[in-house]
């Protein structure tokens, strides 16, 4: 019988050690192991044994063998658990690889890498990226911002009309937008507060091109309506996005200033250790007006506003003498960014 045994063990450790994939695995040992398995049997052919010795040293062979082949079968299960799993992982693998060598056909423009830092920075804070059109009707321009027909911040403007009609528009009254505001107006119209989002986008002006006007140029506007926000968020977000994108070393303030739009208005400034303070944008509280304009409750709600210009960020950051550079297509300037 232990002849017997031994032959058994040896034939099922070849059979686990040849076994290719789990299902095959998972019927060797139920044939090997089961109640009913090739193994079992010997256990009953225990009982045929004529002496107590005879009977206690085969059941402690048939305990040894079947501890052996439990143990194999373990461990090639654990084996084809991880090839079925690289197997897996091989087969679904997708190639995120954004280029594999430096890239030969240029790289982004200065103020389009200025863009994107400003988009990581406020998403880094929380914000979402929103976009809005850049024809536009008068009311999104002006009128849903604090500014009717005839108000003179209009005039400050230099507005560049179009003659096609906007839909909801009337003829006369369709223009290329001269701020990024407008998107406030259509973010508060779209979404529910609490809002907070940045918009980005191009605008346009009648502007004579000079080293610090460009007639189409680039700017980012943020707003946040939610409730309880004060002038001390506004200052926060403005000290914590100063930090982020300049560095630590930086600091920033805020003046009192005059904007339609938002009230209690402010400008604000920017500067390094004991370098001179350097005007960034205007920012204020959104005004009632501008709020019910968008839909959106001034006693229940409040929210702040800010914006200012990519370009003129490019321009500090980089140390850029002249606006007109950046538009000249020069490579000789181009690649130096």
């Amino acid at each position: 019988m232990i002849d017997d045994l031994h032959a058994a063990r040896d034939g099922a450790l070849a059979e686990i050690e040849a076994a290719t994939d789990l299902d095959e695995l998972t019927r060797l040992d139920a044939r090997l192991l089961g109640k009913k398995g090739e193994l079992a049997d010997f256990k009953k052919r225990l009982g045929g044994l004529s002496t107590p010795d005879e009977k206690r040293t085969a059941g402690q062979a048939v305990n040894e063998v079947l501890a052996a082949v439990g143990a194999a079968l373990a461990r090639r299960r654990d084996e084809l658990t991880v090839a079925a799993r690289a197997a897996a992982v091989e087969a679904e693998r997708l190639d995120l690889t954004e280029f594999v060598s430096a890239p030969t056909r240029g790289h982004a423009h200065v103020v389009t890498q200025a863009w994107e830092r400003l988009e990581d920075v406020f998403i880094g804070l929380g914000f979402q990226v929103v976009e809005g059109p850049e024809v536009e009707t008068d009311w999104y321009n002006f009128e849903a911002l604090n500014m009717a027909e005839g108000h003179p911040a209009r005039g400050e403007f230099d507005t560049l009309f179009v003659d096609h009609v906007a839909p909801g528009g009337t003829p006369g009254h369709t223009l290329l937008r001269t701020h990024t505001s407008p998107v406030q107006i259509r973010a508060m119209q779209a979404m529910e507060p609490p809002i907070y989002v940045v918009a980005p986008g191009r605008v346009f002006r009648r502007d004579t091109p000079d080293a610090t006007h460009m007639p189409v140029f680039h700017q980012i506007e943020g707003l946040v309506i939610d409730k309880g926000i004060t002038m001390a968020h506004l200052a926060g977000t403005i000290e914590a996005f100063t930090k982020a994108f300049f560095g630590g070393d930086f600091s920033s303030r805020l003046r009192p200033s005059y904007f339609p739009f938002t009230e209690p208005s402010a400008e604000f400034d920017i500067h390094r250790g004991g370098g001179d303070w350097l005007e960034l944008g205007g920012c204020g509280m959104v005004h009632p007006n501008v709020l019910r304009a968008g839909g959106i409750d001034p006693e229940e709600w409040t929210g702040f506003a800010f914006g200012f210009g990519i370009d003129r960020m490019a321009v500090m950051r980089h140390e850029i003498a002249d606006l007109r550079e950046m538009y000249t297509n020069d490579l000789r300037f181009i690649e130096q960014f």
